[in-house]
């Protein structure tokens, strides 16, 4: 009994002084360790030991650098430059797009055009048509791929185009989508000459878990056709009615057809995961795109564990210091770090209107319970906050004074900001951004407003649960 205590005792020590020695981890998320080896010692070393680090190695990260080297040697002007961001982008908005130009080097581009797709429905028929009408290549990229009936239509639209001499490249997670890359829908569009790949694959999950994390998902959702479109959102290749979690359904997602040259943006950052996935030395990495007449300068971001710790809570706060009137978000999970949330309550405070649009059932309970911590501090500010009513609002969005707005993959949570690879497009324009904010209002019309007295008319034990999940919140 003696050995094990002492081995229990230095086994927490050990975890406790790598813990302490990490120059990476923010004094939050140090605090929030230390609480979960206090409160599960034995429990807590292996959590920290599965999940407490998101290392991928030298490796990684090297290999992202020689990938992005290459796109930058190969297709620099495709990235735009910095030069240029002057005489695109407003006075306000100029630290923004050169903010998010830092992270992969995507500098806003002009003459892009762009269609906000109504639903689910006309998203699938427009990609879909899209694929049926390329004549030279498809590539998509999704986190969850499911073999129903969305799926498969994409995978059906990505078969005919490829037996008609079409490339088609096809990337999926290998968790999120683990059952279609099991499935014999997999193996079909293999066979009909689809160039498939896994991104992050479980197949060496002993190795994953001792040299990396196995949660570090590719949380992506990009389709490029013909490298004259583009689609950039929050949807899945899913149905609405997301069989996989159907008592959250539907899934309400928000998806922008875009062409222009921002399209070869996209390009390259597929191009990027799925050399980083395969080792395919693919030529040329992505076309040039004519300016549009009357287009908009928009640019790509893409973040994830290879990128710079930190930089998209960062982009976050650098558009909301822009913001002079009004600010209106919406994400299905919202577990920020402390730069986020002092930004918000920093821009209501300065008299900004803040909105932040949520889903009032969430389908992870833990995510619910950690955001309903932050709500006090958020009204006590100033901010707005109106739960969705109507399924699970899964779209991701940021729009700023009818004149920017963001929209993609990434929520406003730590997974996104510290583990996932995630892809967005910031836009500079006037009429997409208000398109954006109408569909921001019609979310509002179906949602219900919290107030102050919401709040305090929880009952005790609630707001301790949520006060001790938002404590912990950075190891979530």
């Amino acid at each position: 009994m003696d050995l094990v205590l002492i081995f229990h005792v230095a086994v927490v020590t050990a975890f406790t002084f790598r813990i302490l020695l990490r120059t990476d981890m923010s004094p939050p998320a140090r605090l929030a360790w230390f609480v979960v080896l206090m409160a599960l010692p034995v429990g807590g070393t292996v959590v920290y030991f599965l999940f407490g680090e998101s290392n991928i190695g030298k490796t990684g990260r090297a290999a992202r650098t020689v990938i992005f080297d290459r796109i930058r040697a190969d297709a620099a002007p495709l990235m735009g430059n910095a030069r240029d961001v002057d005489t695109l982008i407003s006075p306000a908005h100029r630290p923004t797009a050169h903010f998010c130009a830092s992270i992969n080097g995507f500098y806003p581009v002009p003459g892009n055009t762009a269609e906000l797709m109504a639903d689910a429905a006309e998203t699938s028929r427009r990609m879909i048509e899209d694929i049926d009408a390329a004549k030279d290549q498809v590539h998509v990229l999704y986190y969850i791929w499911l073999e129903d009936e969305t799926g498969t239509a994409l995978a059906r639209a990505l078969m005919r185009a490829a037996e008609r001499g079409v490339t088609c490249r096809a990337m999926a997670d290998g968790m999120g989508s683990r059952s279609l890359i099991r499935s014999d829908l997999w193996r079909q569009m293999k066979r009909a000459g689809v160039q498939m790949a896994v991104a992050l694959p479980l197949n060496r999950p002993v190795r994953t878990m001792l040299f990396s994390r196995i949660d570090l998902r590719n949380h992506r959702k990009i389709t490029v056709i013909d490298g004259r479109i583009t689609y950039c959102g929050s949807r899945n290749s899913a149905d609405p009615e997301f069989r996989v979690k159907a008592r959250y359904a539907p899934w309400v997602d928000i998806m922008v057809r875009f062409q222009g040259p921002v399209v070869a943006q996209n390009q390259l950052l597929f191009v990027s995961d799925w050399v980083r996935a395969t080792g395919d030395n693919l030529d040329p990495l992505a076309l040039p795109v004519p300016p549009i007449d009357g287009g908009f300068p928009a640019q790509v971001m893409g973040d994830g564990p290879t990128e710079r710790k930190g930089a998209m809570p960062q982009l976050f706060a650098t558009a909301l210091a822009s913001a002079r009137e009004r600010v209106t978000i919406s994400t299905p999970y919202f577990v920020p770090d402390a730069t986020v949330m002092d930004t918000l309550c920093a821009t209501a405070y300065r008299g900004v209107r803040v909105t932040l649009i949520f889903p009032r059932k969430n389908d992870s309970w833990i995510v619910a319970a950690a955001s309903h911590g932050y709500y006090r501090r958020l009204l006590d500010a100033g901010c707005i906050i109106h739960e969705f009513n109507e399924g699970l609002l899964h779209a991701k969005t940021l729009t700023i004074d009818d004149e920017m707005s963001l929209i993609g993959s990434s929520n406003l949570d730590l997974r996104s900001f510290d583990l996932n690879y995630e892809n967005n497009i910031l836009i500079h324009d006037t009429a997409l951004t208000r398109a954006i904010g109408a569909r921001q209002a019609a979310y509002i019309e179906r949602s219900v407003p919290v107030d102050l007295d919401d709040v305090a008319a929880w009952p005790v034990y609630r707001t301790i649960w949520n006060n001790v999940v938002a404590t912990v919140g950075p190891v979530l």
